[in-house]
């Protein structure tokens, strides 16, 4: 097992209560205000869902592309489906990114934009087995929310009742191996920061992964399926007033051209229609002025989709 050199939380510290659920609050809160990335042990997603879900991913993207473009709707924005190579890139990066990614919402609901979810019908377990992983990152996601918004001394509820039947999205993501021809600067997911609220990270079938750190070096991060990654995104970052850091990360190329990398993120997404505009609050705690703008979360995914590419 590879250690972690992030700091790590254990979730059953949270469920204790008293002095360890102040613990649990304490370290994500300090965590999310100073590199904005903490790891989560004992989060309960069985390890028997996660190789089921990384089974199931490979026999999707294994696929002829052209089976796999069926799955492509441009007028769902990369939001529902599948979106192939070559489509996304990093806010103001100039190549794009040397990955392939599905794309599913709530199970069961449909989005008055997006529609329903997809799946992959040569794939019989695939809608099943990632409806059940998205409810239980969900429900996890709005955990680490409640501790976020304690720490703070926000009503427990503030950024979790943001999310609750949100846009929160899964992505399934396949980065092939990276052979020759590759465009100049070209890399698997290009230095960028996420959109939304949190990001969990449930495991990768390699290493990767890579934070900014204040210095301006790069620091690997473990993405093994024994914790899973936490890092806030510019949603969150926007509606505290930058008192908790959305931290630029990448996952960069392999040294060899022959290894493939599979990873399910799962970004928690506020309602649409959510204000983001600066709490008081933190406003107060981060010198008075409101550093970063009133817009609603719908507003600051649509720019934001036009900035990546799939606008």
């Amino acid at each position: 097992m590879t250690s972690q050199n992030i700091p790590v939380v254990d979730l059953g510290d949270w469920h204790e209560g008293g002095a360890a659920r102040a613990r649990f609050v304490k370290q994500v809160g300090e965590s999310l205000a100073d590199i904005g990335f903490f790891a989560v042990k004992n989060h309960g997603i069985p390890d028997s869902l996660m190789t089921t879900a990384y089974d199931v991913a490979k026999q999707f993207f294994h696929l002829p592309t052209d089976v796999k473009q069926r799955y492509h709707y441009p007028e769902k924005k990369g939001q529902r489906g599948y979106t192939g190579m070559g489509k996304e890139h990093a806010k103001d990066a100039q190549a794009a990114d040397l990955k392939e990614f599905w794309q599913l919402g709530r199970p069961n609901t449909h989005h008055p934009l997006y529609g329903d979810n997809l799946t992959a019908e040569e794939v019989p377990t695939f809608g099943p087995t990632f409806g059940q992983l998205y409810e239980q990152l969900d429900a996890l996601g709005g955990v680490l929310l409640r501790a976020a918004a304690v720490y703070i001394d926000e009503p427990v509820d503030r950024f979790a009742d943001m999310a609750k039947d949100g846009d929160t999205i899964v992505r399934v993501l396949y980065y092939p191996p990276v052979g020759g021809g590759v465009p100049a600067g070209a890399v698997r997911s290009a230095a960028h920061e996420d959109i939304n609220l949190i990001t969990l990270l449930s495991g990768a079938t390699a290493e990767g992964l890579e934070l900014l750190r204040r210095d301006g070096s790069w620091m690997p991060v473990h993405t093994g399926f024994d914790t899973i990654v936490v890092d806030s995104g510019d949603m969150l970052q926007n509606v505290t007033n930058g008192l908790y850091k959305s931290t630029t990360h990448r996952v960069v190329n392999p040294r060899d051209s022959a290894s493939e990398r599979f990873s399910i993120p799962c970004f928690i997404h506020p309602h649409l229609d959510v204000d983001l505009t600066p709490l008081p609050s933190c406003v107060a705690r981060t010198g008075g002025t409101q550093k970063y703008p009133s817009i609603t979360a719908g507003a600051y995914l649509e720019q934001r989709l036009r900035e990546i590419g799939l606008g």
